[in-house]
C-alpha cells in the first residue's frame, strides 16, 4: 500500500539523506540571500496587473449591452479572480513575501477573494498540509475526505460516484476549500468541542457572507445603475467568473498532487523524521507540470509544485530557476522528477479517480505497484546494488525502471508459453 519507509523507498542511506539536505537547504540560503528589489517589483506589478483586470472585466460588464462585451468583461474578471487567487492570496498567505515588511502584503493581512477565511486556510494548508504532505491520516488533502485518491482507503460504497464528486468538487472548489477547517464530519459526529465547532462555523459564515454579498449583490446592483447591465446579467457573470476560477485552481492543485508518482505515506514515516527526510518525502510526494511564462503566471507557479513543497515560503517567481538545481539534485540522487504537460498530468488525476471508484477486485495492478498507490514492497526481490560500468549506486528511478522491466519480460514470457501451447 502506502510507503512506510521513504528512506528504504527511495533507496537511499542515511548520509545520502543528509547529504540531500544539506544541499536543499543550501538552495534555500542562495534564494534567501538574493531577495530583493526584482522580487518586489514582481510582486508589485502583479497587484497592479490582477487589479486592472479586475477594473476591466467590471466596467466592461457594466458598460456593455451587447453579448460580445459580457463575454469579454467575463474573461477578464475570471482571469483577475484566477491571479488574485493563485498568484497573490496563495502565495502572499504562504509567507513568501513577509521579508518586505509591507504590511499590505503580509501574510498576516491578505485576506483573498475566496468564500473561505483566510485565517481557516492559512491552518489547513500551511500547517497541515505543508507539514503531513499525502500522510494517511494527517493530511487532509488526500481525497479532501470525499475522492477515494489511493488503495489504501477502502472502498466504500459511496465510492463508486468518485467521478462526480470530483465534478462538484471542480465547480464548487471555493467552497470545498472554505469548509474544509470547519471539518463538519467531526461536528456531526459529535467529536469537536462545542465552542469550537461554533467559532469556526461563525467565522465561516461571516466571511462566506461577505464575499457571497460582494459577488451576487454589491457588484450587480452597482451594474444595474448603468443602462448598459442589469442586476442579472452582472450576477451571472461573477458567477461564471467564479466557476471559471475554481475548476481551474481545482486542476493545477490536482495535477500537483494526484497524478502518478505523487507517493502516499503513512504515519510510520514521521516517526523521528529528519529534516532529509522531510525534504525527501515532499519532493516524492508531489508533481510538477510542463509550463512556459503566462502558464506559470496563471497556476501562481504551482507548475512548480514539487519546489514549492520543498520551499513553501520562498517567492513564487524564484521557483523556475529553483527547479533546474532540484532536477540536479534529484538526478545526482538517481530520485524520479515527476512532470509532463499539464493536460496529460490532470487527465492522470481522472483517470485515477475513475479507476478507485470500483472496487478492488475489479483493479489489475498491486496494491504495492500501482500508477497512484506503491510502496516499498514492490521492490521485493531486485537486487541493484552498484552499477559496475560507473561504480554509482543505483537509486529509486533505476529501481522503478528495473520493476518495469521485469513486469515486461513476465508478460513477454507469459505470451511465448502461451504461443509454445
Amino acid at each position: 500500500m502506502a510507503v512506510t519507509d521513504v528512506d528504504v523507498f527511495a533507496h537511499l542511506t542515511d548520509t545520502d539523506i543528509e547529504s540531500l539536505a544539506v544541499e536543499l537547504d543550501a538552495i534555500r540560503q542562495d534564494i534567501e540571500d538574493s531577495r530583493g528589489e526584482r522580487d518586489a517589483r514582481y510582486i508589485h506589478r502583479s497587484i497592479a496587473a490582477q487589479r486592472a483586470l479586475e477594473v476591466t472585466g467590471r466596467v466592461l460588464l457594466a458598460a456593455s449591452s451587447r453579448r460580445s462585451g459580457w463575454w469579454a468583461g467575463v474573461a477578464s474578471l475570471s482571469v483577475a479572480k484566477i491571479v488574485e487567487n493563485m498568484e497573490l492570496g496563495h502565495n502572499i498567505m504562504h509567507g513568501q513575501w513577509d521579508w518586505m515588511n509591507d504590511p499590505e502584503i503580509h501574510s498576516s493581512t491578505w485576506e483573498w477573494d475566496m468564500s473561505g477565511a483566510s485565517k481557516h486556510w492559512r491552518y489547513t494548508h500551511n500547517f497541515v498540509h505543508h507539514k503531513y504532505t499525502n500522510i494517511l491520516g494527517m493530511d487532509d488533502d488526500v481525497g479532501y475526505g470525499l475522492l477515494r485518491v489511493t488503495r489504501d482507503d477502502r472502498w466504500k460504497r459511496f465510492n463508486i460516484f468518485n467521478l462526480l464528486y470530483n465534478a462538484m468538487l471542480a465547480l464548487l472548489f471555493e467552497w470545498g476549500v472554505g469548509l474544509q477547517h470547519v471539518e463538519i464530519g467531526k461536528i456531526v459526529k459529535k467529536r469537536m468541542d462545542h465552542d469550537e465547532a461554533r467559532q469556526k462555523i461563525d467565522e465561516f459564515l461571516a466571511k462566506a457572507g461577505r464575499q457571497v454579498f460582494k459577488d451576487y449583490v454589491a457588484f450587480p446592483a452597482l451594474s444595474a445603475l448603468s443602462p448598459g447591465a442589469t442586476f442579472m446579467s452582472t450576477l451571472k457573470a461573477n458567477a461564471v467568473a467564479n466557476v471559471i476560477r475554481n475548476v481551474w485552481a481545482n486542476a493545477v492543485i490536482f495535477c500537483g498532487h494526484f497524478p502518478d508518482g505523487a507517493e502516499k505515506f503513512t504515519k510510520t514515516d514521521m516517526i523521528g523524521e529528519t529534516k532529509g527526510q522531510w525534504y525527501l518525502r515532499q519532493m516524492l510526494g508531489s508533481a510538477n507540470f510542463n509550463a512556459g511564462p503566462a502558464m506559470r503566471f496563471m497556476s501562481g507557479n504551482l507548475c512548480h509544485q514539487i519546489e514549492h513543497h520543498l520551499y513553501p515560503d520562498l517567492p513564487s517567481n524564484r521557483l523556475a530557476e529553483i527547479s533546474v538545481r532540484v532536477r540536479e539534485v534529484c538526478d545526482k540522487y538517481d530520485l524520479p522528477y515527476t512532470t509532463g504537460p499539464f493536460l496529460v498530468q490532470y487527465a492522470k488525476t481522472w483517470r485515477t479517480i475513475a479507476k478507485l471508484s470500483l472496487p478492488d477486485r475489479y483493479l489489475t495492478d498491486t496494491a504495492d505497484d500501482a500508477p497512484e498507490t506503491r510502496s516499498e514492497r514492490m521492490f521485493a526481490g531486485l537486487e541493484l546494488g552498484v552499477d559496475p560500468a560507473t561504480g554509482r549506486r543505483r537509486g529509486l528511478k533505476t529501481a522503478i525502471a528495473a520493476v518495469r522491466q521485469r513486469r515486461r519480460d513476465k508478460r513477454a514470457r507469459a505470451r511465448d508459453n502461451d504461443l509454445a501451447a
